[in-house]
């Protein structure tokens, strides 16, 4: 859940970023390039050329408007972006009139690279650096092969160079600077998130031992004491019928930690176990499909049961029956008269019946809706 909450802050912080750029952008772009562009209009040699390159700009600045409004990035689109970026900064610088390179003439050397930045907001500062770069390349360039170039014609692209590279870059390093804030705000909140949790998780284990412990120490317990201490002797049947039952109890209680597709099954898989030990022959049948009971509602159903397959002498059969209206968990066994504890649940209802030295057991539960 906090990696969730962290990539939703980053997320939300990105795009915030995005649409603040992208209006500056539509602002120098749309109002003062094309003021620019309009104004000299008759300047330029090529002036649909000009107007393409422009074109090919606004095109650029609606993708990223699509893809705000449909809250994704550029993704495999960016790198044709970039491209189409600098394509229009090379159209336009191309054909621009003799030796106006980076005056007002050259709307494009201020706009493009608020255009590429626009597309590249959300990457590494070093490849706002190299499109930046590029973009500088491609005006240098131009006024070195088609312009005899003067001190002026240098000092004129120093000078532009100063906002149509520096602005920008200053844009892309806070971008970058709040993306790693977010980043480092995220992660330290999800450390306190992944603390929290373990120490819940170790509060909820340590309470699930000492619940154990009390479970134990009520029947256990008292019977491990008794045969320390000799009051009890292993040769009474009645004791080793209480080792049996607690034996079971103590094999349910460490079934019940397992994760399983039936838990009922398999405690009481769990319970017949102790019966197979002692040479019980002991079958288990299922059949139909149940909600999986609580706790506390599978203790009572399998408390009956465990009874009986403890103290049967040798053979058990264990009989589930299930829907999702009613559970059933029948035992017939060879043995002695059985006393289950009384449910501790009140949807859970037990019967024992003996005849002859066989005794059934049915404890069953209804699923409340």
């Amino acid at each position: 859940m906090s990696d969730t909450v962290g990539g939703q802050t980053r997320a939300q912080l990105l795009f915030g970023l995005r649409v603040a750029t992208l209006l500056v952008t539509a602002v120098v772009v749309g109002v003062l390039g094309l003021v620019n562009l309009l104004r000299r209009w008759e300047s330029h040699d090529l002036p649909f050329a000009q107007l393409t390159a422009f074109g090919a700009l606004i095109a650029v600045l609606a993708g990223e408007a699509v893809l705000l409004a449909r809250r994704r990035p550029w993704g495999r689109l960016r790198p044709f972006a970039v491209a189409v970026v600098l394509a229009a900064s090379a159209l336009a610088a191309v054909t621009l009139p003799l030796e106006r390179t980076a005056s007002a003439v050259d709307w494009a050397f201020g706009a493009a690279n608020w255009v590429g930045l626009v597309v590249l907001l959300d990457r590494p500062l070093r490849t706002v650096v190299l499109f930046l770069s590029a973009h500088e390349l491609i005006a240098l360039s131009n006024m070195l092969l088609f312009s005899d170039v003067h001190k002026g014609d240098l000092a004129r692209l120093a000078t532009g160079s100063v906002t149509v590279i520096g602005f920008p870059l200053c844009l892309a390093v806070v971008a970058s600077v709040l993306h790693r804030l977010a980043t480092a705000a995220a992660t330290a909140g999800d450390e306190i998130e992944r603390v929290r949790t373990a120490e819940a998780v170790a509060a909820e284990s340590h309470r699930r031992r000492r619940q154990r412990f009390a479970e134990l120490s009520a029947g256990a317990i008292p019977l491990l004491t008794g045969l320390a201490d000799g009051s009890l002797s292993p040769e009474d049947a009645a004791v080793r019928r209480r080792s049996a039952i607690e034996a079971a109890r103590m094999r349910r209680l460490c079934a019940e930690t397992d994760v399983v597709t039936n838990p009922l099954l398999h405690e009481l898989r769990h319970c017949a176990d102790v019966a197979d030990r002692k040479g019980v022959v002991v079958e288990l049948e299922a059949r139909g499909q149940w909600p999986t009971p609580p706790v506390a509602v599978r203790r009572d159903l399998t408390d009956a049961a465990l009874t009986a397959l403890a103290t049967a002498g040798s053979w058990a059969r264990v009989t589930v029956i299930g829907d999702q209206g009613l559970v059933s968990v029948n035992v017939v066994a060879d043995c002695d008269d059985v006393v289950p504890p009384s449910p501790a649940t009140s949807g859970v209802r037990v019967e024992v019946l003996g005849n002859g030295g066989t005794v059934w057991v049915e404890a069953t539960w209804q699923p409340t809706t």
